[in-house]
């Protein structure tokens, strides 16, 4: 996969991501995920797992809203088992949850980035590339 495909299919993942946000709840590790989110344009419900108060809270917290979460944690070994842990939470709380947009995200950033607060730089660098190479030609 050549950068400017990696960097559509990147959007086409937040895009899917925006079309979520009316019903669903983010659960993101922290505020620089947030902030990070924010500059590609991902603005809604979020909630910030490890300053929140941990999954259970986080999960709860989607309970009581009534609404769907994404879980949207680093593609990291911490991130990895962050992820478990509310995938375990929200199940046993019978909340519909989307992991896909996270596993979507690590396999197209894993050459660059490991986690959520990195998103906007990869996207930056790989828009650089692309009008580079496009400048070349």
């Amino acid at each position: 996969m050549n950068d400017e495909e990696r960097l559509e299919a990147i959007q086409e993942v937040l895009d899917r991501l925006g079309e979520m946000l009316d019903d669903h709840i983010l659960l993101v590790e922290g505020n620089k995920d947030v902030a990070a989110l924010e500059k590609v344009g991902i603005r809604g419900d979020v909630f910030c797992v490890q300053v929140g108060g941990g999954p259970v809270k986080a999960s709860e917290y989607v309970w009581r809203a009534g609404k769907m979460a994404v879980i949207l944690t680093d593609w990291d070994r911490r991130g990895g088992s962050l992820a478990h842990d509310l995938r375990e939470n929200l199940a046993s709380l019978g909340v519909e949850y989307d992991d896909s947009i996270r596993s979507d995200l690590a396999f197209l950033t894993r050459p660059f980035a490991k986690d959520v607060e990195s998103l906007d730089s990869v996207i930056a660098l790989l828009s650089e590339r692309v009008e580079g190479a496009s400048a070349i030609l």
